[in-house]
């Protein structure tokens, strides 16, 4: 990727992940057309169709005919929203990139502004979605999705950040270096470091479909997420398997204290067969935790490519 970028005379690369986008996807090319041009005609739109089920990708070839700066990226299968950035990173070629959704809540006629803060001598700018566009449920577990993550990642990831910010090439080129198969740009870009800063954004209010992001989804994102980028879990079932072991010696103690002492009977099953599955129950459950761990191990030492393409719009260099 990095001799490509060295070879590029492109100035400002835009990638969008693209999944049922069809009503969306030719307004938002003419919209970026417009909000690119004051700053550079020496740019690249880079639509990475993610085996959209609708007319996406035929739309994006249509596109690409049209304006060779539009460049159509076809996945082999759904692989998922931050694998499509991943593909469409990995062959951007601009000094500048732009990370949007093509849903065009995230406005093309805010990259200007990203691109001034920019120049202030910031490598990367993320948008803040100060008056979200979305609805309370989807507000809801977006909230519930960043504090359940940051807790468990010591992380600080602002519920109002999405994707949509500007990135400077040293800043991409150092994202594409991580091939985890657990992905997520946004915290992706936030370990990287370098230059960061944030501006307050508009949202438009969703005009073409619906989120494929439910709230069980999101949990599952942020699950998956934090079994790949923290052990605070682990260090949890160690905690509580140390106060269980603490407690049970103790109520022991006090049941021997009881006999000696006051010759006092030791009670009959029911408190045994409670903590009998209380306890068990923990311990499958540390397991299944262990379990999720082992299971990421295995996904990463597999190898697997992170997304196969079918075909581009473009000639792929060999």
């Amino acid at each position: 990727m990095e001799e490509s970028l060295e070879k590029s005379a492109v100035h400002l690369s835009i990638v969008v992940p693209v999944y049922r986008s069809q009503e969306s996807l030719r307004e938002l090319c003419t919209r970026l057309e417009t909000a690119l041009s004051p700053i550079s005609t020496a740019y690249e739109i880079i639509l990475v169709n993610d085996a959209s089920p609708d007319q996406s990708w035929t739309i994006i070839q249509d596109l690409a005919k049209r304006d060779d700066r539009i460049r159509g990226i076809n996945l082999s299968r759904n692989f998922g929203q931050h694998y499509a950035i991943t593909a469409g990173l990995d062959f951007v070629r601009g000094d500048w990139i732009v990370v949007m959704d093509c849903d065009l809540q995230d406005m093309p006629e805010e990259i200007p502004k990203f691109y001034r803060k920019a120049q202030e001598g910031y490598d990367l700018v993320v948008g803040l979605r100060a008056a979200r566009k979305d609805s309370f449920l989807k507000k809801l577990s977006s909230r519930i999705f960043a504090t359940v993550f940051n807790y468990f990642t010591d992380s600080r990831l602002d519920n109002r950040a999405g994707n949509f910010g500007i990135y400077s090439r040293k800043v991409i080129q150092n994202v594409t270096k991580l091939r985890e198969q657990n992905r997520l740009f946004g915290l992706f870009a936030l370990w990287v470091g370098f230059r960061r800063t944030s501006i307050e954004i508009t949202h438009a209010p969703r005009t073409h479909g619906k989120t494929s992001y439910t709230l069980s989804r999101l949990l599952s994102l942020a699950m998956d997420n934090i079994v790949a980028h923290s052990n605070k879990l682990l260090r949890i079932s160690i905690n509580i398997g140390f106060l269980l072991s603490f407690f049970s010696l103790l109520y022991a103690l006090i049941l021997v204290a009881r006999y000696i002492i006051w010759a006092s009977p030791v009670e009959g099953w029911t408190s045994l067969i409670v903590s009998i599955y209380f306890t068990s129950g923990l311990i499958i459950g540390n397991i299944g935790v262990v379990g999720l761990y082992v299971g990421k191990i295995f996904n990463e030492v597999k190898g697997r490519p992170l997304y196969i393409v079918d075909s581009t719009t473009f000639q792929l260099e060999s």
